[in-house]
């Protein structure tokens, strides 16, 4: 596992993932549009002990991912692990907001992904391994109100890789999904949203999660050894999911509870401890 692309690497859990596997001296390729953060990311992997080359990377183009795959394919011959990290962030309810932001968010947290999967499964194929992280969130799992669009794009990001998990088994190739909880990431600084308070308590929830980007990339490259197909690192999370798969009931009660909240008037997303 030294042959590493991990997308959204400029910054947050992307650059906590680079880090991990520098820490493995691999090779990481810093995938993403800001080139001021990849460089510093890049710096942070060399002095960890790591290689790392940047790669201008817009995960929504197809043309981009080709042109990516052709460097790979030309440096080093194969690769040994896919990080589709890349994502943004929107939250309001079903009737607010704009289509454009639908848009947004599914070209680039769910499309992205799709075409990063489409773009090296051949690759691996060929060389019999290799491993797949797709970052998801606990919302992925949970889909509460308030939070449609983010939803919607976070399931699809799990359903494509519970799909894949057993399609790619055969070949060698491990598939792994990350489904965190709140931590501190600048997810916050894209979040697209029309209450203007949003922003702040999403940052409240940030400040008080139980780990940090670097714990959370250390129990995702954890998970990929064994190739468990549902990583959800936080131990509330945990407990969320649990509710959900077996006291349904119990779920079902919280999620009404808390749409009677938003029907009341208020504009923020839904502050359901435990989601991304």
């Amino acid at each position: 596992m030294k042959r590493v692309i991990v997308t959204g690497a400029a910054s947050g859990l992307g650059r906590a993932i680079a880090l991990r596997y520098a820490r493995e001296e691999a090779d990481i390729c810093i995938a993403d549009v800001n080139m001021d953060g990849a460089k510093v990311t890049q710096e942070l992997v060399e002095s960890e002990g790591g290689k790392a080359w940047i790669f201008s990377l817009d995960v929504r183009v197809p043309e981009q991912w080709d042109l990516l795959k052709a460097e790979v394919q030309a440096r080093w011959d194969g690769l040994d692990v896919l990080v589709n990290n890349a994502g943004v962030g929107a939250g309001d309810r079903i009737e607010q907001g704009h289509w454009e932001d639908w848009e947004w968010i599914i070209d680039i947290n769910l499309k992205g992904v799709v075409l990063g999967c489409r773009t090296f499964t051949a690759m691996m194929k060929a060389q019999g391994s290799g491993h797949i992280l797709n970052t998801a969130s606990l919302a992925g799992l949970m889909n509460l109100p308030g939070m449609a669009s983010y939803n919607v794009t976070k399931a699809g990001v799990v359903a494509l890789s519970e799909t894949i998990h057993y399609e790619l088994e055969p070949y060698g190739i491990g598939v792994t999904v990350l489904c965190p909880s709140f931590f501190k990431t600048n997810l916050g600084s894209s979040l697209r949203t029309t209450d203007p308070t949003s922003k702040e308590r999403l940052a409240e929830l940030y400040e008080a999660s139980e780990l940090d980007a670097d714990q959370v990339a250390d129990i995702a490259f954890q998970s990929m050894q064994r190739n468990q197909l549902i990583c959800n690192p936080h131990k509330l999370g945990k407990r969320a999911y649990f509710v959900k798969r077996y006291l349904p009931w119990l779920f079902s009660f919280a999620m009404r509870k808390a749409a009677k909240e938003t029907k009341r008037g208020d504009p923020e997303l839904v502050s359901f401890k435990g989601m991304q």
